[in-house]
């Protein structure tokens, strides 16, 4: 989190959850890793997914929580959003007892820069507030894709281990079916209405939780209305009467226009996910990787005519040289506040939440600077063909070792992290102790340099509520991103294993693994368009084709989710 500047995210991904961190990596702009460390056997172990009746038996029943309004409700798959100032003495309390029976309960997580010390003012005081003394082994989220594999692999299993949606390739999804607890006995139904704010986190979301047939995750849940935003320097825009482009052709005359070199002015970064969303290429960053139903066959994105457009039309741009050279180079939205702020460049494709974090981090030393997102475009000027991200992609799991007790208590601590925006149980979870980690100026809370320390992605990472958008320091970019999740949202299309949990054969988790990287050759003009259809020719040989009998047969099993 920007340092002294309020949100409440969406659910993240792991684009969202870096960028909202404010240490995002190189890794932001990658697939997803493929492990090969860790695996395990168990009698519940299965390819495939679970959805329709089967589905409906294991899934928790759904309670809306009214404890809190939102002054924008969601729609066309957004988040919900606040736009008010925050009062403190108005804060709703979610959950009115202490739930935590005083045990011990470990979890290992990712975590994005340096961790507090175990037993500080904001550990404590959540921990007092759950009943649960949470013990925190915390990871590097750049590299916990290794620690996990190990981990997995072992038999010293902590209680709670996060897995993000991006560490699930390889023998993951097997080691999370043979190693952690069906929750189903303590959730499923109206066994879940103990935990009201855990009834309260969308279906969706639950289902997308269900591994090897068995409800096994606490979801972060996520707006199904795209994430992937063309944020761009409204400021400058206006100031030179450039317009907001409505087409592919006219982005690139546009991008010539911006262009001076010599002035050390380029008109983007890498545009390959704008690029995707323009020619209406369906998403490939989680399972299922790029499947969909085209006139009744079943085919994978890579292997469509709109994907290599996409690719061709973003390696055009770099021909053009009005791509910042650090493009060029592999540097993208990591390193982007800077020379973004500097005007080096105007426009870059990255998760919606940069739009609060660059506008807080500009704040006080930029006043001008104006963040804003353009709306897509089809490329060829009329409506774009947007795909839904996925409801949820960060879990929490527990151990199957643990005891009811242990289990409990774990459910206990995420009653209180997926409390809803407005609550007492929120402001703890997100901001920690009033006075000692944050303030609150004219409606505005503020971190304190304790807060910036000590109150970072830990106890969210267990279990949040419906996504939401909340920005009181900026509260017309919290309205800005929920418009523009529903204007865009009004063009967005689930694919047919929209929402469902798959778990691949072990045999074909590799098959696309290099494929991002030969993406990003292509575009950046170190290879060919004919290297990606022979990719792809290769791909169907190896084992593609097998994989889509293998899909067809998982989708005739259990209908399609598009709509």
């Amino acid at each position: 989190m920007t340092p002294n500047a309020a949100s409440a995210s969406s659910g993240p991904s792991r684009r969202s959850f870096l960028a909202s961190t404010a240490v995002a990596t190189a890794a932001v702009a990658g697939g997803m890793p493929l492990l090969a460390a860790c695996g395990g056997s168990d009698s519940g172990s299965r390819d495939g997914t679970t959805s329709g009746k089967d589905a409906e038996k294991i899934l928790p029943a759904f309670v809306a929580s009214n404890v809190v309004k939102p002054d924008i409700p969601s729609k066309n798959g957004s988040a919900a959003g606040f736009t008010g100032k925050l009062d403190l003495a108005t804060l709703k309390t979610s959950v009115p007892k202490k739930l935590g029976k005083g045990g011990k309960v470990t979890v290992m997580a990712p975590f994005w820069g340096s961790p507090p010390k175990q037993g500080n003012a904001y550990y404590t005081a959540m921990n007092d507030l759950i009943g649960v003394d949470v013990v925190w082994q915390n990871q590097d989220g750049n590299t916990y894709d290794q620690k996990l594999g190990a981990v997995l692999a072992s038999s010293d299993v902590p209680d709670v281990v996060v897995v993000p949606g991006w560490n699930m390739g390889g023998k993951i999804p097997s080691a999370i079916i043979s190693k952690f607890a069906d929750l189903g006995p303590y959730l499923s139904g109206d066994e879940v209405k103990r935990y009201p704010n855990l009834a309260a986190i969308p279906t969706d979301a639950w289902r997308r939780s269900i591994f090897g047939g068995k409800l096994r995750g606490l979801p972060m849940p996520a707006p199904s209305a795209p994430s992937m935003v063309p944020l761009y320097r409204q400021d400058i825009f206006e100031k030179e009467g450039y317009e907001v482009p409505k087409s592919c052709d006219e982005f690139m005359e546009l991008a010539k226009e911006i262009t001076n070199a010599r002035a050390r002015r380029w008109a983007c970064l890498d545009m390959k996910w704008t690029a995707f969303q323009a020619f209406g290429v369906l998403s490939g960053s989680e399972k299922p990787l790029g499947w969909n139903l085209v006139d009744g066959k079943l085919i994978n994105r890579i292997e469509t005519e709109e994907f290599l457009e996409a690719l061709e039309w973003s390696r055009k741009l770099f021909a053009a040289g009005v791509v910042h050279p650090d493009s060029k180079m592999g540097k993208n939205a990591p390193d982007a506040g800077p020379k973004f702020a500097a005007g080096e460049f105007l426009i870059y494709p990255n998760n919606i939440s940069q739009w609060w974090g660059r506008t807080a981090e500009q704040a006080t030393q930029n006043p001008d600077f104006k963040i804003w997102g353009m709306d897509v475009w089809g490329h060829d000027g009329g409506d774009p063909v947007l795909w839904a991200d996925q409801p949820a992609g960060i879990f929490a799991f527990v151990n199957k070792k643990a005891s009811e007790s242990v289990v409990r208590d774990v459910l206990a601590v995420a009653n209180v992290t997926a409390a809803p925006y407005g609550t007492k149980e929120y402001m703890m979870t997100n901001y920690g102790v009033e006075g000692t980690h944050y303030t609150v100026k004219d409606g505005v809370p503020v971190k304190t340099d304790k807060g910036n320390i000590e109150v970072m992605n830990a106890y969210v990472m267990v279990a949040s509520p419906a996504a939401t958008l909340a920005h009181p320091d900026f509260p017309e970019v919290a309205r800005g991103q929920v418009e523009w999740q529903q204007r865009m949202g009004a063009f967005t299309r689930k694919s047919a294993f929209w929402g469902m949990q798959i778990t691949e054969p072990a045999r074909y988790t590799n098959l696309t693994n290099d494929v991002e990287q030969l993406e990003d050759d292509i575009v950046r003009g170190r290879k060919k368009i004919g290297d990606m259809q022979q990719f792809v020719s290769d791909w169907k040989s190896k084992g593609g084709d097998k994989l889509r009998d293998w899909y067809r047969k998982l989708l005739d099993e259990n209908g399609s989710a598009a709509s």
